[in-house]
């Protein structure tokens, strides 16, 4: 079965049971919702067990989840480090024209068909998304996902096509 990162727990949060999650997820509220079922690895990726959150909040820039059945800070303590993630089965189908981190990272970038790189991460400072452009030879490209630069997004044909605009690239 394949799995998909979500978070990670950075540490606990007060003494009810709540844990401290960095998101890696542009869907984190729906991700996070009560009744999620949603899977846990050990700090050597292994898998522990799956478990369903019972309570979601946001606080400043992490998520704080709370699981069914974990109620005490004794309990939750030896998961800081563990991560989150959400097995396909449960990956949710999406609207035309938005798509999963996993799905975009490892795409190969074109311009004009020229290829300039691959996508290898995706950053969330702001306002949108900036996907990282691994290039040869040169230092990774910051790409933002807005209209007049990203053109066209084709999953299946493992392409996506842009138009650099001026500034974009430092190295030209």
């Amino acid at each position: 079965m394949n799995y998909f990162n979500v978070g990670k727990i950075v540490n606990t949060q007060g003494l009810q049971g709540e844990l401290r999650v960095m998101s890696v997820t542009d869907f984190a509220e729906e991700r996070f919702k009560k009744g999620s079922i949603l899977s846990l690895f050990d700090d050597k990726d292994n898998f522990v067990m799956d478990i369903e959150v019972a309570s979601h909040r946001k606080q400043k820039n992490f998520d704080i989840v709370k699981f069914k059945g974990l109620y005490h800070i004794n309990e939750v303590e030896k998961y800081k480090g563990f991560s989150l993630k959400v097995a396909e089965e449960n990956l949710t189908e999406l609207e035309d024209g938005d798509f999963y981190y996993h799905e975009i990272i490892g795409l190969d970038v074109y311009e004009k068909d020229i290829l300039i790189g691959q996508i290898k991460e995706i950053l969330q400072p702001g306002a949108n998304d900036v996907w990282v452009v691994k290039r040869k030879g040169k230092k990774d490209l910051l790409l933002p996902y807005i209209p007049p630069v990203v053109l066209n997004v084709d999953i299946a044909g493992n392409r996506v096509d842009v138009e650099l605009m001026e500034g974009l690239d430092d190295e030209n």
